[in-house]
């Protein structure tokens, strides 16, 4: 269980990563009905400090979890995302709830990691980095 802080946002974002260097940051409303979550924040600009700081939060989450597939989502307040959602390894992809530009790119992205996978297999990794990273596990 995670305990955290309940974020008065004025802006949310929720984060396609995959192959933990991926990401599709696609502007949410999660207050809205269920079908219009995506379209209703849709053509909002974001500035590019916002896209950089985000997209790098986003993948030093999936990389400390070891998830090759998530959706991270960004609650922003003052100016300051706060990751308030980051373990959906089984996220939302369905056509109708993500609409069709963000369903094409994850079925595109998930299968060009597919395939780079079966043209470079790797071991199972069970952790993530964050064992190496807090000194747990003797770097090899």
């Amino acid at each position: 269980m995670m305990a955290q802080e309940a974020i008065e946002f004025t802006d949310y974002y929720r984060c396609y990563v995959v192959g933990r260097k991926r990401v599709r940051i696609m502007p949410y409303a999660p207050k809205e009905a269920h079908h219009l979550r995506y379209a209703a924040a849709k053509g909002k600009a974001m500035p590019a400090a916002m896209v950089e700081r985000v997209t790098r939060d986003a993948l030093a989450l999936c990389d400390a979890l070891g998830y090759d597939l998530n959706t991270a989502e960004f609650a922003v307040r003052d100016g300051v995302p706060y990751a308030i959602d980051f373990m959906n390894a089984a996220p939302d992809a369905d056509l109708h709830s993500v609409g069709k530009e963000n369903f094409d790119w994850i079925v595109r992205a998930m299968a060009e990691l597919l395939m780079e996978r079966a043209r470079n297999p790797r071991p199972f990794e069970p952790t993530g980095s964050w064992p190496r990273a807090a000194g747990l596990v003797p770097k090899s």
